[in-house]
């Protein structure tokens, strides 16, 4: 009887530590993310994203501490650029090349950055980005873990709920979670690519799901974690007969 009431127990004890804090456990996972982000410094990634009947295949390359280049395939053809300084939007199917010299403040050129690039990064490979305030911390368990941990995320004045599934003690992205006006929304890896010299796994596939309904799916046919990213990697070049351009961004009304 003993020996069939062992795994039940360390089931049970996987969700809390008897005095824990959770504060401090907010703190060590913190902590655990910071450390996991200092082992990746740079990936390329090649895969298919599917929604419904639409399908588009992507590449994407980072290397810390921000430098991206993202690519669209047929029949968008389209790939953005940011080295450092600049934003290159190149479109193959009209035959242009912008340069977008940035007058944006740092918070302000975060979130065009964010908004341009995050799609082509699946969650996962890069820390959550966890607010100062409204953050919570409690030990779950999970059939990948067997220890993980849930990070919650609520944001004062709304009504929006948003939860981080992580491994524990490594902190690999296990699946997101959003809770919305009574809908919910959650992110799974389906499946992982693990690196025994990092110490860390990252996802390979992923679904998307609105209630209990599966919308999307992205599977990446090519990860590689920590490869040499030469500075030229994230400039775009026009090849002949394109439009070349240069714009500004700036602040909204202040020209």
């Amino acid at each position: 009887m003993r020996a069939r009431l062992l795994p039940l127990l360390l089931l049970a004890l996987a969700g809390c530590r008897r005095g824990e804090d959770p504060s401090a456990l907010l703190t060590d996972a913190t902590q655990r993310l910071a450390a996991r982000d200092g082992k990746l410094t740079s990936y390329a990634l090649a895969g298919t994203a599917r929604e419904g009947a639409q399908t588009m295949d992507f590449q994407f390359a980072y290397r810390a501490p921000q430098k991206m280049l993202g690519t669209l395939g047929a029949p968008a053809s389209r790939s953005y650029a940011w080295d450092g300084e600049r934003l290159m939007e190149r479109s193959d199917a009209a035959k242009q090349l912008i340069t977008y010299k940035t007058e944006l403040p740092p918070e302000k050129r975060v979130g065009v950055l964010t908004e341009i690039f995050a799609p082509f990064a699946p969650e996962g490979f890069r820390a959550p980005l966890l607010p100062g305030t409204g953050v919570s911390a409690r030990r779950v368990s999970h059939p990948r873990g067997p220890e993980a941990v849930e990070l919650t995320v609520k944001p004062a004045g709304t009504d929006v709920e948003v939860t981080y599934l992580l491994r524990w003690p490594g902190m690999d992205f296990l699946g997101k979670r959003t809770r919305s006006g009574g809908a919910t929304s959650e992110l799974r890896v389906e499946e992982e690519q693990c690196e025994q010299a990092l110490g860390l796994c990252v996802p390979k596939r992923l679904t998307q799901w609105a209630g209990e309904q599966q919308v999307a799916e992205t599977t990446l046919s090519r990860v590689e974690l920590n490869p040499t990213l030469p500075a030229e990697t994230f400039t775009l070049t026009a090849p002949e007969g394109y439009d070349v351009q240069s714009k500004t961004l700036v602040v909204e009304g202040s020209r």
